[in-house]
């Protein structure tokens, strides 16, 4: 049986950490041996809400290079870049024809996001990030597509251009599933919600033991635990949520002890910061195997960039026959 196909991505913003590993990665992963795998390295969409595309090649080589150290198989799955297959902006710009202004307008991902970054005036481009998403989707013929909450509106749309497009022309696209993360959004080290670099709260998948113990010493714990004997509240304590993920095993230990205050929070922030770096241990190892092999990164994104330019020419020659283009 012909297993059913996904496209995944991520814009490169460089080196990763570990919400992205929890929120994402970690799914890509495990469904490489579920689903064909096309692995997506967005370098356009970055200018929907950033033109300054100095770093952008050193940031997708960083990125790449977490993929590769914490699972990504590139033979399995093959790895690209958006700009370096012609075929997206094709069709972006056909399927920008098959929406309306009214109905981007409606998105929320896209308005939490401009919110998010301050942005007061909407370009065009990132208005129409979706209909790019949608290209980006559909172009490898995706059956779903895994993602987190704030991506299914985007997924709808991908939806509704397929369904459009088939109607209007002749049936190419499948209408693609969302796949949902199942784990929740690590909070980030300042007691945010999520991490995220901008707000330098995050643990990188390359950050070494000390790097972690550092970080974890700072972070933020429930306001009410003072002293080691304090009572506390591990719900409200983002400290307890990293335990939760890399350290389940002592998991009912460290509440209880925590509730009773037999716990402090300096030594549970030890604890947490070594079963961090045992569990990036071998993630960094890899990575810098890869970081001192460089050709071989290269080699594996020119093998990536052809397997994946061969599946979008097929779906463009099926589109350009549904259109009657010959």
């Amino acid at each position: 049986m012909k297993k059913k196909r996904i496209l995944s991505g991520m814009r490169p913003t460089g080196k990763l950490h570990i919400g992205h590993y929890v929120g994402a990665l970690e799914n890509w992963i495990r469904l490489q041996d579920e689903y064909e795998s096309f692995h997506l390295i967005a370098d356009y969409h970055v200018l929907t809400t950033d033109l300054n595309t100095d770093s952008i090649y050193n940031d997708t080589m960083d990125m790449l290079i977490d993929w590769l150290a914490a699972g990504l198989d590139p033979v399995k799955s093959p790895i690209f870049r958006q700009s370096k297959i012609k075929e997206h902006t094709e069709l972006n710009l056909i399927f920008s024809m098959l929406i309306t202004v009214n109905r981007l307008e409606r998105n929320p991902t896209v308005k939490e996001q401009a919110r998010a970054l301050h942005i007061e005036q909407v370009i065009y481009g990132h208005l129409g990030y979706p209909v790019l998403q949608a290209a980006d989707i559909l172009l490898y013929k995706g059956d779903a597509v895994p993602v987190g909450e704030d991506q299914v509106p985007h997924v709808e749309i991908t939806r509704e251009i397929a369904r459009k497009f088939n109607n209007q022309y002749g049936k190419v696209f499948p209408e693609p599933e969302p796949l949902l993360t199942k784990f929740p959004r690590l909070p980030g080290l300042d007691g945010s919600a999520k991490m995220s670099k901008s707000l330098g709260n995050t643990i990188l998948l390359s950050d070494e033991p000390e790097t972690i113990k550092a970080k974890l010493k700072k972070a933020v714990t429930d306001p009410q635990k003072i002293r080691r004997n304090d009572p506390g509240r591990p719900e409200i304590c983002l400290i307890f949520a990293y335990h939760k993920r890399f350290n389940p095993t002592e998991v009912l230990e460290i509440e209880a002890n925590c509730r009773s205050g037999v716990l402090g929070c300096v030594d549970c922030k030890l604890n947490c910061s070594e079963k961090l770096s045992a569990f990036l241990a071998p993630i960094i190892e890899k990575r810098k195997y890869y970081e001192n092999n460089m050709n071989e990164v290269l080699d594996i994104l020119a093998d990536g960039e052809l397997r994946g330019k061969k599946v979008a020419q097929e779906t463009m020659k099926e589109v350009h026959e549904k259109m009657k283009f010959g």
